[in-house]
């Protein structure tokens, strides 16, 4: 089995981040989780998306509030908050690859 034919359906369009934090567990992200990001993917609400906000990346749900996008966390201690007009939608992300020996 090739690994790259399961994981990615964009490969011009795809590529890897490491997961930093906290902000996603309730999803199943977790802190140093590997994810899977395709730019090619329709970007539509409740999608688990990737945004550069100023010259950081941040992965949040992409939601609808008020006729508005707003990013929320799947961690309760985290606040949702409108997506800000100068930031980039950088990717969806599709897979997540967890370590189970750490």
């Amino acid at each position: 089995m090739d690994l790259d034919d399961f994981l990615i359906r964009h490969p011009n369009a795809t590529f890897l981040l490491r997961a930093s934090g906290e902000s996603m567990v309730g999803a199943g992200i977790y802190d140093g989780d590997l994810l899977v990001v395709d730019r090619a993917e329709p970007v539509v609400p409740g999608r688990v998306v990737i945004v550069r906000i100023y010259d950081e990346f941040t992965c949040k749900r992409l939601v609808r509030h008020n006729n508005a996008w707003w990013l929320k966390a799947e961690n309760p201690g985290f606040t949702p908050f409108p997506l800000p007009e100068d930031s980039e939608i950088f990717g969806v992300v599709t897979r997540n690859i967890h370590d189970l020996l750490n």
